[in-house]
């Protein structure tokens, strides 16, 4: 028996036998070509079959109720469609290369050019091309992709599984996904989360040389892998299982009720979205309204900016779907790691701290300008509330609440019936907006913390960088005092504060941001049976203490031993 320990992507529970993936080798052909024009024909071919698998696939995720996770392959169609790799392969071409080798040599230049950039993030895009890349050298070589096949329910582990992997597998038989390397925002980490799969990621090169059907336990809460159990293990194993799965059909048939804690205290338990789809699927968990919806899923798999009306009519859908419950959208976060050709975004070395969100308001405003339209149009009698990424001070604040004065004053004017349930708000993910929340709370109706980026703004690490992922800890104190400046100077001013990032998902995290007085918790829809499940066996007095505990301590790890024993003192399992 042996323990391997790695990064929790996913929670979750599952014991199997591994199914070790291994890359499909695709030989490069390399010969002169006489007929180039004939070359050229083969690779546009090449691409038009790459993007109609990639198409489907798409289509296999939104089935699966998850529309913020299909972003990654519209990403990919997005890079598909990128002219400056095909162009530079036509020039190899004409220059008398055949079309497998022209197309993978302009393929790696450009994904070399991003790495060589030493930025994590788009390094990570790099290999989003290389994925890309040989999708279309498949497709000249005749190669069929089925993806993967499973005869059996197993653990599928890898080096780094591809999306198309992940998205193409049988969800019956994929008990768990653990990769040796990748970070907690990787691909296979976005999707085995919205299909409840557990997952670790990073365990390194000793999980690639285990034989093919070794026993595992995984358990993708912890980050923990046991390979080749005994049997007292195994037994232990079986039994947190039975427990787990008692436990989550029992969230889920209380998932409709609301939130309130032993002594009185409700709090609001609502859905991170990106559409439609998902919105349906929040509903179906409870989700009593939307704290993050996702916009930019209009923006991609496109060649031009959405119109006015194809704006309208999504919201409207989304809207329908949450009548008579809050939702508070997004404005578009879409940054310079994004390959958006018909923004032309500028090539950035740090788009994380770079021309984003509000900032866009300084060279793109028309397109905040047609969001805001879009969602006032749509509204009726919806109870939205908007807020703004990026922010860092009043300023912005202020130029945002001018816009939207603007926009509102223009539609009434033209006779549109606009929402009169109207909020406005920001996210608090740049540690300048938490220092001032004092001040900005005056001027706003709501905070909502993002605390992915809120954690590696405040820590200086890159959270899509997998040698320093583990140090980006949303419960390091420092974090926690931010988001507990922001509840405090809400309150203080009589306004409401929620959280969307991960953290409001984490179950170590519930009782302490309960304890801190945080008024709603946003998350994934999966996640809110369990959370409403484990609030209510919550003492929000009790977990004051808690709270102010955490904030004392010195460390993330001391944070989470103090949750862990506060959890068991009370007898409740997370």
């Amino acid at each position: 028996m042996e323990r391997i320990i790695g990064i929790a992507a996913a929670p979750g529970l599952a014991s199997g036998k591994l199914h070790l993936v291994g890359e499909v080798e695709l030989t490069i052909p390399e010969h002169k070509s006489t007929d180039p024009e004939a070359e050229i024909s083969r690779l546009v071919a090449a691409r038009a079959k790459a993007a109609k698998d990639l198409a489907a696939l798409k289509e296999q995720v939104l089935k699966g109720k998850a529309a913020s996770e299909a972003e990654i392959f519209e990403a990919h169609l997005m890079i598909l469609e990128d002219e400056s790799i095909l162009s530079e392969a036509e020039t190899a071409i004409r220059a008398g290369e055949n079309a497998e080798k022209a197309w993978m040599d302009a393929s790696e230049m450009i994904a070399g050019m991003l790495e060589q950039l030493d930025d994590a993030t788009l390094s990570a895009r790099a290999a989003d091309i290389r994925d890309v890349g040989r999708r279309v050298l498949a497709a000249l070589l005749g190669v069929e992709s089925s993806g993967l096949e499973l005869q059996e329910p197993v653990v599928i582990a890898g080096r780094d599984l591809t999306p198309s992997d992940t998205a193409s597998v049988d969800q019956t038989k994929a008990l768990a996904f653990v990769t040796a390397e990748g970070g907690p925002t990787s691909h296979t980490a976005i999707l085995a989360k919205a299909y409840g799969i557990p997952a670790i990621v990073g365990l390194g090169e000793k999980l690639l040389h285990l034989p093919q059907g070794t026993l595992m336990l995984v358990d993708g809460s912890s980050g923990e892998v046991v390979v080749d159990p005994d049997q007292a293990s195994l037994d232990a194993f079986k039994l947190r299982f039975a427990q787990a799965q008692d436990a989550k059909g029992k969230a889920l048939s209380e998932a409709m009720g609301p939130a309130i804690t032993l002594d009185g205290v409700q709090v609001e338990v609502v859905a991170n979205i990106g559409g439609a789809a998902d919105a349906r699927r929040a509903i179906e968990n409870g989700a009593e309204g939307v704290g993050l919806f996702r916009t930019e899923f209009l923006y991609l798999d496109r060649d031009n900016k959405p119109t006015l009306e194809e704006q309208t009519q999504a919201y409207r859908e989304t809207f329908e779907i949450m009548r008579g419950k809050p939702v508070v959208v997004r404005t578009l976060d879409i940054g310079g790691d994004k390959f958006i050709p018909y923004l032309n975004f500028p090539t950035e070395l740090n788009p994380f701290l770079g021309w984003r969100g509000v900032r866009m308001l300084n060279g793109q405003e028309d397109l905040t300008v047609d969001q805001i339209k879009a969602l006032l149009t749509a509204s009726g009698d919806t109870d939205l509330r908007v807020m703004v990424p990026m922010i860092s001070g009043l300023a912005e604040v202020r130029a945002m609440q001018a816009l939207i004065k603007r926009v509102r004053a223009e539609l009434e004017a033209q006779g549109v019936q606009v929402t009169g349930k109207f909020q406005f708000g920001t996210m608090v993910e740049v540690p300048s907006a938490a220092i001032l929340a004092d001040r900005m709370a005056l001027e706003l109706d709501f905070f909502s913390i993002g605390t992915n980026d809120l954690t590696q703004y405040t820590l200086a690490v890159d959270r899509t960088n997998s040698q320093v992922a583990h140090l980006g800890n949303a419960l390091d104190p420092a974090v926690l005092y931010l988001i507990q400046r922001t509840i405090d100077a809400a309150h203080n001013a009589g306004k409401w504060c929620g959280m969307c990032g991960e953290l409001a998902g984490e179950p170590l995290a519930w009782a302490i941001l309960l304890g801190m007085g945080l008024d709603e918790f946003s998350m994934a829809p999966a996640r809110i049976p369990s959370a409403k499940q484990v609030l209510r066996q919550l003492d929000s007095a009790d977990c004051k203490e808690l709270a102010m505990d955490a904030l004392k301590a010195g460390t993330a790890a001391e944070v989470e031993a103090l949750a862990k024993a506060y959890y068991a003192s009370k007898g409740i399992s997370v």
